[in-house]
């Protein structure tokens, strides 16, 4: 058994990628086969190939990855043990040995993640590995040679605010890329298209930079630790909770957008734009405070979230219904209905929180359940991100530790902890279950991670609603039990009435895809097809973070970390693009 940091593990992997590389260098594919199981994985995030695709099996993972090398002239291997030195570590069950590696290529510097299975008599095996551009050494090396020398100043310049201000104003130039919506993701995505030398402006309809957080209801706060959820160059103060709040949110991402030196348009709604093929640049209609504006961007980000736009459900005969009907983005805070009887429709997390609210007011509160949801205690629904928790590895090397986890793996992996979330959950799982609650958890037991990304939705991380409702302090019904909709509320298929003064339909958002026709027509919309959700030949979330078939439109969106994690290859493949390094193929 090997120790977590011992010799025997670095020199496996040194071992490992010396013959790695070697194979590579002599493209002989009996000799990369056996450094590889059967079983392996590799996943491309724009390493060896401007490709974002996992590749899984050893004959097809060796054919392609001599290919993908060869182009991209691969070489100079090795581990880095400076950045993590290689360690024991369990993943989906199995014991492996984790490492580091770095690499060059033609395009750029590039770092990777191994995980290796030992062998007891002979070299060890790869079971995972990952390849990607190593977007900061990229960065850092421009900037080195774009350095000034001079302290030179000239004092009847433009000071830096009035600069910032010019910047921002966009009047003598258009932007290369137009970032729609002005969340963490969008924030993001101009961050690192900024620092590679990009000019990119942001836009968001709200007034106020954080205000797609600010306005949301009042008890929301993340559900996962802050130590997942850190963005890149500024991460959270450690005097921040471990579940921030939605106000702390958005106070810290108007404060990024300042320190960022991100160009950001508030009160400015995106009408849609067409794509000229000839000049490559989008005609951009907007609509601000003052009036309309048209850009012309080469390259826009479609960053609208996972769940922008309201699904608003056809609820047979709720144009019956006499009180007020408000959709779950609409809602603010419970304190008005206080003694009031609410109907809630939804399951999910909004759901449960508007409900406790509501209950904390006072509200007679009644939960309406449409189809099985995953619950699961806030505590135990840390184990999923427990990578990022407790002593480790900076967050950049967990991120690349993250990200080279394949979607095979990663399934394993989540199974196991769904099974023991299961187990800490019992007591809980079975007082909902008697209190008619439906439960499922995740497509063959995966978890809520994989419903994210995958429906956007479909889960609460319980902070206390589970429990009213197992009590019977927060009414439950099925969307079966509903026979109908009334003046005042409604009318149950046992014949009993159901009094309301407010419907608030919990019932989650519409893809990003829902957007893609509305604001740049039907043609382009067909020619994108589905953004979200796993793309089978890949193995990767459809449309995302990578180019489309559409030339110069991309989409992100996504939970802190994916935001963290994956914008920067927006920002690479742009850049390759503009520089003509990159062609306009999709691979």
């Amino acid at each position: 058994m090997l120790d977590r940091l011992s010799p025997a593990a670095e020199d496996m992997a040194g071992a490992w990628i010396s013959a790695f590389g070697a194979a590579l260098q002599a493209r002989s594919a009996p000799a990369l086969s056996e450094l590889f199981a059967e079983d392996c994985h590799w996943r491309n995030i724009f390493g060896l190939a401007w490709r974002f695709a996992t590749v899984s099996g050893a004959a097809p993972l060796v054919a392609e990855l001599l290919q993908r090398a060869a182009e991209a002239g691969a070489s100079e291997f090795r581990i880095d043990a400076a950045a993590l030195a290689p360690r024991k570590a369990v993943v989906a069950g199995r014991e492996v040995i984790e490492a580091i590696f770095r690499f060059a290529t033609a395009d750029g510097p590039g770092i990777g993640s191994l995980r290796l299975l030992a062998a007891p008599n002979g070299l060890a095996k790869a079971w995972t590995i990952s390849t990607t551009l190593d977007f900061d050494q990229i960065c850092e090396a421009r900037a080195r040679q774009a350095a000034a020398t001079s302290h030179a100043r000239d004092f009847t310049a433009p000071d830096w605010a009035e600069q910032r201000k010019t910047s921002s104003a966009f009047t003598d130039r258009e932007p290369d890329v137009l970032v729609v919506g002005g969340g963490h993701a969008g924030i993001s995505a101009a961050v690192e298209l900024k620092r590679i030398g990009l000019d990119t402006l942001v836009i968001d309809r709200e007034a106020r930079v954080g205000d797609n957080w600010r306005l949301r209801y009042r008890g929301l706060k993340l559900h996962n630790k802050t130590p997942v959820n850190h963005l890149r160059y500024l991460p959270f103060p450690v005097t921040f909770p471990d579940y921030i709040p939605k106000d702390q949110i958005a106070n810290f991402l108007e404060s990024y957008v300042d320190l960022m030196e991100v160009d950001f348009w508030t009160q400015t709604s995106f009408e849609g734009a067409d794509y000229d093929d000839t000049t490559q640049r989008w005609t951009a209609r907007l609509r601000r405070a003052d009036g309309a504006r048209v850009l012309r961007p080469k390259h826009i980000v479609l960053a609208t979230s996972v769940s922008g736009t309201p699904n608003i459900p056809d609820i047979e005969g709720i144009g019956n219904f006499a009180g007020q009907v408000l959709h779950s983005s609409q809602f603010a805070a419970g304190q008005e209905y206080s003694g009031r009887s609410v109907v809630v429709f939804g399951t999910g997390t909004s759901a449960h929180d508007i409900c406790q609210e509501l209950h904390a007011s006072g509200a007679a509160v009644t939960m309406v359940q449409r189809s099985p949801t995953m619950i699961v205690n806030v505590e135990p629904a840390q184990l999923y991100d427990r990578a990022y928790l407790g002593d480790g590895p900076p967050i950049e090397i967990r991120d690349i530790l993250n990200s080279g986890t394949p979607l095979p793996v990663m399934k394993a992996a989540h199974k196991l902890i769904t099974d023991e979330v299961k187990q800490l959950d019992a007591p809980l799982l079975a007082q909902l279950k008697a209190a008619g609650f439906r439960l499922e958890f995740g497509e063959d037991g995966t978890g809520w991670p994989l419903k994210f990304r995958t429906r956007g939705g479909g889960y609460y991380f319980n902070v206390g609603c589970s429990e009213l409702i197992a009590d019977g302090r927060i009414r439950l019904i099925q969307a079966a039990d509903i026979a109908g909709v009334e003046t005042g509320g409604l009318r149950l298929a046992d014949g009993s009435a159901l009094h309301a003064e407010l419907f608030v339909l919990a019932t989650g958002y519409k893809g990003p895809d829902h957007l893609v026709g509305q604001l740049f027509g039907a043609e382009v919309a067909a020619r994108v097809g589905r953004v979200w959700g796993f793309n089978e030949e890949t193995s990767e979330l459809a449309n995302m973070w990578r180019r489309t078939p559409q030339p110069g439109l991309w989409f992100t969106a996504g939970a802190f970390s994916q935001a963290r994690i994956y914008s920067r290859f927006i920002a690479l493949q742009i850049d390759a693009i503009e520089k003509g390094t990159l062609g306009k193929r999709v691979e």
